[in-house]
């Protein structure tokens, strides 16, 4: 079965498997797990930070550092199509007690100029805008990212109305091999970053959030009270670890893979509205002969082929680790000439 619906089905390779296997641990609730205290080091440094924290899922990591910026009756803001609104099943009102204001933009993109003027006045009868939250890149918005040039704006906009700035970097390094921009870079803009290691970088579990000292000594407790303190957890950081040193500049490859899938879906009948290719997601819409996404779907199994539905005729494909060259011209001729 070749499995196009998501990055986070990748399976550990031998020699991440080997890394894990060899990993030295204790108890990380105690901080007394080597690894873990090596791959949060290895990340902070990464970002220019002080600080960081290994967790279970990215949407803990999103929701500790909404947690940690705000307090009750506050508001994020944030695009529509934002994970943190879309995925994170309300977490940010369950967890935080905030209200959310929700941004239009291209291709899930907001600008400096949208978020000054989304920041409410000071009245007791409106929540108090203090958390920003950009998702780079944008699962819905079909991957696009941001580049440096577009986020200095937006990070001197929250510094000129004293919000805080938070990253959800679930898939950044997708991004950052485009761009050929570093981590560092984008470090210096943000007050917290979140990055996911069980996406295209293909660990196992895990994602880290990055940020001060102090604000990680916030989130470690929040980690705790989510019920995210892991005891013998190395294992899994070993897998992090080998995924930063060896998994990131391949990312290329995904990319480019997605590419093709995007110029060959745009010369196909059955297909419509392919959202612009950036990284590794394809998103397109499928009309006639197919009645729904369903129905494509259903068909693209039939092939052993599967994707996701991303509304009633919108499907999504998505590349990564485990997607061979052999796996993708498969994918490509049954497109071309299996489904019409």
């Amino acid at each position: 079965m070749i499995n196009l619906i998501s990055d986070t089905v990748t399976m550990p390779t031998p020699k991440m498997l080997e890394a894990m296997m060899e990993a030295k641990v204790g108890d990380d609730v105690f901080r007394e797990d080597p690894t873990i205290n090596a791959l949060e080091a290895k990340a902070a440094a990464l970002f220019g930070k002080e600080s960081a924290l290994f967790c279970p899922s990215g949407t803990m990591t999103n929701q500790i550092a909404i947690k940690t910026h705000t307090k009750p009756l506050d508001e994020i803001i944030c695009h529509e199509y934002s994970h943190v609104y879309q995925y994170e099943t309300g977490g940010y009102s369950f967890n935080s007690g905030v209200a959310i204001n929700l941004l239009k933009g291209d291709y899930g993109k907001i600008t400096a100029q949208q978020i000054k003027d989304a920041v409410k006045p000071d009245y007791d009868w409106l929540p108090k805008s203090k958390l920003v939250i950009i998702e780079n890149t944008c699962n819905k918005g079909g991957g696009s990212y941001y580049k440096l040039d577009e986020l200095a704006p937006i990070y001197k906009a929250c510094k000129s109305k004293r919000l805080k700035l938070h990253l959800d970097g679930a898939r950044l390094f997708n991004a950052l091999v485009e761009t050929e921009e570093t981590a560092l870079s984008h470090g210096v803009l943000f007050d917290s970053i979140s990055i996911c290691l069980s996406k295209g970088l293909g660990a196992p579990v895990g994602s880290l959030l990055i940020g001060n000292k102090d604000f990680i000594k916030q989130a470690r407790r929040y980690r705790k009270v989510m019920g995210g303190g892991m005891r013998q957890a190395g294992f899994l950081a070993a897998a992090g670890i080998y995924a930063l040193d060896n998994h990131i500049q391949r990312l290329k490859i995904d990319n480019e893979y997605a590419r093709q899938l995007g110029k060959v879906l745009e010369e196909l009948d059955y297909v419509e509205n392919v959202r612009p290719v950036k990284t590794n997601i394809v998103i397109f819409d499928v009309k006639k002969p197919f009645k729904n996404s369903a129905a494509f779907l259903e068909m693209l199994s039939k092939h052993h082929i599967k994707a996701s539905a991303f509304g009633p005729h919108t499907v999504r494909f998505v590349t990564h680790l485990d997607i061979s060259k052999e796996m993708l011209d498969e994918v490509l001729y049954v497109l071309k000439d299996k489904m019409g």
